[in-house]
């Protein structure tokens, strides 16, 4: 019995859906207080129980004047639109040099279960959710609801990027077009949520905040995740040999020994990061800059907070 339990519950869910619900669950528990606290609902009106469903919400008090199974139906006291926005460009990718996965991922994978684990939460919130991804061109963009086909349709997706190999060199990513664009489809209130490195080699970085202030515009409230590898893309920390270097947009190649331009680079890096959280909290975007080594509590726990101030 017990065999043919765990083998429905698996049938019942995808493997990336299972991922994270123990992703939320192990976010959860890693709490003393739960991040949940505070969510509520209100009584809408009851219906009848279905065979197999779960007892939890039967009104026993009703059975007991009725001898019939009645399920509480409640609604929300409020409800979240959330916009998942996942860029896929090449340098999304890195590090390229070993099979990802979400005990060992690149930035890509990373975003991918994050974004996952986010959605789980929305889904038990009762909040609704959308799903974007673009590269050169948006990819994939859904609408917004809450339902288990709609969050199983997005998982689909989300399984398609963790299926997908690096992108072909070239692929001119725009971040601030794609932004552009999602934020003209997004007509009601959202929170977006995006997921990126910000690495644009295409275009200055006052077309990406123009994009990002044109969220803002639509009255849409934001979250920027930088998803980055803080050892070797912002500490620069290479072992003291020659590398080949090869740019994940253009294909440009560069041999050299990364302790020559290392102070260099940190530099300008940290210049680069500074100037887009100076944007950022010009336009009151909550920009949170992510390791993928650290784990996804960067991630939810953010979020959770960022909820809790829209509601």
């Amino acid at each position: 019995m017990s065999n043919r339990i765990n083998r429905n519950y698996i049938q019942a869910y995808s493997k990336l859906e299972l991922l994270a619900k123990q992703v939320v669950e192990g976010f959860i528990t890693g709490h003393h207080k739960s991040p949940f606290h505070g969510f509520s609902v209100e009584f809408a009106e009851h219906r009848l129980y279905n065979p197999g469903e779960s007892t939890r919400h039967i009104d026993w008090k009703l059975y007991a004047k009725t001898e019939k199974y009645f399920i509480k139906r409640y609604e929300e006291e409020t409800n979240l639109r959330c916009h998942i926005v996942i860029d896929n460009s090449a340098s999304m990718h890195f590090p390229f040099d070993k099979k990802p996965s979400i005990s060992n991922p690149n930035k890509s994978t990373f975003s991918v279960y994050a974004a996952a684990a986010i959605i789980e939460i929305l889904k038990q919130q009762r909040d609704a959710f959308g799903l974007s991804v673009f590269s050169d061109r948006i990819e994939y963009s859904s609408i917004i609801k809450n339902n288990s086909a709609h969050q199983k349709m997005i998982y689909n997706e989300l399984e398609k990027l963790l299926e997908n190999k690096k992108p072909e060199v070239n692929t001119n990513s725009s971040i601030a077009e794609s932004l552009h664009q999602i934020a003209e489809m997004t007509h009601k209130r959202s929170l977006i949520v995006i997921f990126s490195d910000m690495f644009e080699s295409n275009e200055d970085e006052e077309a990406i905040f123009n994009a990002l202030q044109h969220l803002k515009h639509f009255k849409h409230e934001v979250i920027l995740f930088q998803v980055v590898q803080t050892k070797l893309e912002v500490d620069f920390d290479y072992q003291n040999r020659p590398y080949k270097f090869i740019d994940s947009e253009t294909g440009e190649i560069l041999k050299l020994n990364p302790k020559d331009i290392k102070s260099k680079y940190i530099e300008q890096i940290k210049e680069y990061n500074n100037n887009i959280k100076l944007k950022c909290g010009q336009y009151n975007i909550d920009f949170v800059e992510v390791d993928i080594e650290k784990g996804f509590d960067a991630i939810l726990l953010p979020y959770i907070l960022k909820r809790k101030k829209m509601m």
